[in-house]
């Protein structure tokens, strides 16, 4: 066998900055599942032992530097699993690195600014770019993508209701930890908590839906806050009005074992339910239900799924398509544009919810004058 047809077949190499829990209990696996594609041949994380422990796991090089991992000849895909306030710069370096593709975790910026370099630099270099919402990846949404029809442009209410076990995880990202008062529980009467409880629930568990959301209101330039609610311990309720359309978002956490992630979509007449599996669950794919005739009794209901694989692995055998040139890459614009919704969404949101905690402190207060 030739050295050139044993390069052809040779898997991409993947290179990890950043082995935290969501490298080790999701990407891993994932990857574990698509060998004859994928390898990890670098893991990185400023903590050396945890590099360590979690590269021999693969068999990888291990690093505590992000040039080290770049500089890294073997890596041919770079996935950014870091803290979020280090994404873009990260992306950018790895696109300047003339890796191949780039998958970055969600919020891949944190505002506008952040998104239009990361895009400039995706095009001046041409290495693509996607943004690790692996719902749209779902084989059980792009199903339904495929045969909804004019539903997009019908629908009058969007929803995504989320019902999860309590997680620590989404708990301090929501919480951005800093603002917990050391070892109690955070004061829920000051506004400041309420306001990146709001934040985090949008841009760490929200975030997951949005670009779902946004498919079917691609013109969000007036949205309209009708109710802003934070639900304790983790939670939100939010109504939002965009043109005709009426979005509604639901998170909570209570002590049940029986999580719930569902999408729905809505129209007079026809109706989308898609039911994914929760975070950090390695099941099949998302079972979608579009629903013709609603409200009449001849209503005709088809399910597509679940499939094979979930979003998760679903991102990644893009990622090795785009890396292989087989596949046309997501236009920038369009990650730019799904970050925009959402942190519009979470801008508004947080000035609804500290509008209305100013109003009830002041009512509160004229009470007991």
């Amino acid at each position: 066998m030739s050295s050139h047809s044993q390069a052809a077949t040779r898997p991409l190499g993947v290179g990890i900055l950043g082995a935290g829990p969501v490298t080790q209990a999701i990407h891993l696996p994932s990857l574990a599942r698509l060998r004859d594609i994928l390898e990890v041949r670098h893991i990185m994380d400023v903590d050396a032992t945890v590099a360590e422990s979690v590269a021999a796991r693969v068999g990888a090089n291990h690093s505590t530097s992000m040039d080290a991992l770049l500089g890294d000849p073997d890596v041919d895909i770079v996935a950014i699993c870091s803290p979020h306030q280090f994404h873009a710069d990260q992306v950018i370096a790895a696109c300047r690195a003339g890796k191949k593709a780039v998958l970055c975790e969600k919020p891949f910026a944190m505002s506008g600014e952040e998104a239009a370099r990361i895009s400039a630099v995706s095009e001046e270099t041409g290495v693509p770019i996607i943004v690790g919402a692996m719902h749209t990846f779902d084989p059980g949404w792009l199903a339904a993508e495929a045969n909804w029809g004019d539903l997009p442009q019908n629908v009058h209410t969007i929803r995504s209701s989320i019902v999860l076990p309590p997680n620590a995880r989404f708990e301090d990202f929501a919480t951005e930890i800093i603002t917990r008062p050391a070892g109690g529980t955070p004061d829920y009467s000051d506004v400041e908590v309420i306001k990146n409880a709001l934040r985090g629930g949008i841009m760490g568990l929200a975030i997951h839906d949005l670009p779902l959301v946004r498919r079917f209101t691609p013109d969000f330039e007036d949205l309209e806050i009708l109710q802003a609610r934070h639900v304790s311990p983790f939670g939100y309720v939010i109504s939002l009005r965009s043109g005709d359309r009426i979005i509604e978002l639901r998170a909570a956490m209570n002590k049940t074992w029986k999580p719930e992630w569902v999408f729905e979509a809505i129209s007079d007449d026809a109706a989308l339910r898609v039911d994914f599996t929760p975070s950090y669950v390695q099941a099949g794919s998302a079972v979608a239900t579009i629903t013709r005739g609603t409200g009449t009794r001849n209503a005709t209901g088809t399910t597509y799924g679940p499939f094979e694989h979930n979003g998760y692995e679903g991102e990644w055998r893009e990622l090795a398509q785009l890396a292989l040139g087989t596949k046309q890459p997501p236009s920038a614009e369009n990650l730019i544009n799904d970050l925009t919704f959402a942190i519009a969404i979470a801008d508004a949101t947080v000035d609804e919810a500290a509008a209305e905690h100013t109003q009830h402190a002041n009512s509160h207060a004229g009470a007991h004058s």
